[in-house]
């Protein structure tokens, strides 16, 4: 029997199929974040600088950019379940080729493609994900789904950081690429065909969609989220070994930490976003500053900075699924551009913080140059938040206006 978003509401249960659209998000955040923890490995065996070699986050952030809301585009009138199949054959080829190349461009080539592939499997999947589980139970289930990539920083990353010293960078890539190909097949078996009634996609609709200001309030707190944390966090490797003074084999314990705090983060700021969201969003704002400002001053401290790590993933990426619910349901007729968007812009943010905290770690700050980028970058969040809390209240304020001049009306 089909489920619907009416009867997974009433029963309080998700469906099976987010679980697996969490596995497949898995696999895509394992490859986003895995370089993080193989960044010297990777630097020595292709001869380049560890900055240089950051590229790699950089890149796949970009492609992430350009390719999500593209390929939402380009995928749009395709069956759900079709693009979800194709991002994850795709997300293999990517790996493949970085698993079997010596040429740096070529790697970065690949990882271009990597992260279009994984743009649209993100897209898509929390559209099919919000839309299963209904309004009520939207942000518990994609906390839940996006709880899959925070899952990879739990277990995906470190263990791939671990392989990669092992028996060299390129065999967990190998390992992502035939775990793709097998999601490939599950997902194609289970996720649920599209129903038959409903609006057609069109293009058209989901940009015009588009016009409601909150909508890009959102995403520029997508950006800022994501800016902040991974700045500090595409460099950790190298703050935890040259400030902390941790040996590179204790880098993977430190980050199964990391994604402690994030993947609980992430459960828990989707299930309190449905009904404590404002405050889901400016105490994980205010904690994530006050956690990189801690690192800036106490990094040399190792059960101190392990601590910090930790409590980073756990509210850096709290607000996550919290935001692209909002995006989506802002959005309204444009719900998988929108999602797209979110990821995008989550990326945008990404790309810029891993790109100044490359110049920063090569300036005089050293290794502490990256979590002071993070820190900066995390004062700009309330910006966003403060204007649409505001719009909000406002919009609040003129309901109970029109309720008493109506009633008013009537009474007279």
């Amino acid at each position: 029997m089909r489920t619907t978003a009416s009867s997974v509401t009433k029963s309080g249960r998700l469906p099976s199929v987010i679980y697996i659209l969490a596995v497949g998000v898995f696999l895509m955040g394992t490859t986003e974040f895995i370089v993080a923890g193989i960044l010297p490995e990777i630097a020595d065996d292709l001869g380049t600088s560890v900055a240089n070699a950051g590229l790699m986050i950089t890149v796949f952030a970009i492609g992430m950019i350009v390719g999500t809301p593209t390929m939402a585009i380009l995928t749009l009138k395709l069956p759900r379940r079709v693009t979800l199949t194709l991002a994850l054959v795709v997300f293999a080829i990517g790996h493949i080729i970085v698993a079997i190349t010596t040429h740096f461009w070529l790697i970065l080539g690949a990882r271009f493609l990597t992260a279009l592939a994984t743009g649209a499997f993100w897209a898509v999947a929390a559209v099919v994900g919000a839309k299963v589980a209904g309004p009520e139970l939207a942000s518990r289930a994609l906390g839940i789904v996006l709880g899959g990539g925070m899952l990879a920083n739990v277990i995906g990353v470190p263990l791939g950081a671990f392989a990669g010293q092992l028996i060299g960078w390129r065999g967990p890539f190998w390992a992502l690429a035939v775990a793709a190909l097998a999601a490939a097949v599950v997902v194609y078996r289970h996720v649920p065909a599209d129903p038959q009634s409903g609006p057609v996609p069109s293009v058209r609709a989901e940009i015009t969609s588009l016009r409601d200001g909150r909508i890009w309030l959102v995403l520029a707190g997508c950006a800022i989220v994501c800016g902040s944390s991974l700045a500090a966090y595409s460099f950790i490797s190298p703050l935890l070994t040259e400030n902390t003074g941790l040996a590179a084999s204790a880098v993977p314990l430190v980050l199964v930490g990391y994604g402690l705090g994030a993947f609980v983060g992430t459960n828990v700021g989707g299930r309190l976003g449905a009904s404590r969201l404002y405050a889901v969003l400016f105490v994980s704002a205010t904690a994530t500053f006050l956690v990189l400002v801690a690192l800036c001053l106490f990094s040399h401290h190792s059960v101190v900075t392990v601590g910090l790590v930790v409590l980073l993933g756990l509210f850096g990426m709290s607000t996550n699924p919290v935001l692209i619910g909002m995006a989506v349901r802002y959005a309204d007729r444009a719900p998988t551009l929108a999602s797209a968007l979110s990821t995008a812009s989550f990326n945008a943010g990404t790309a810029a913080g891993s790109w100044i905290a490359g110049f920063a770690i090569e300036s005089s700050l050293g290794a502490t140059g990256p979590v002071l980028v993070g820190a900066c970058i995390a004062a700009l969040y309330f910006v966003p938040l403060a204007i649409l809390f505001s719009r909000k209240r406002a919009a609040a304020r003129g309901q109970v206006a029109a309720q008493q001049t109506f009633a008013e009306a009537v009474a007279g």
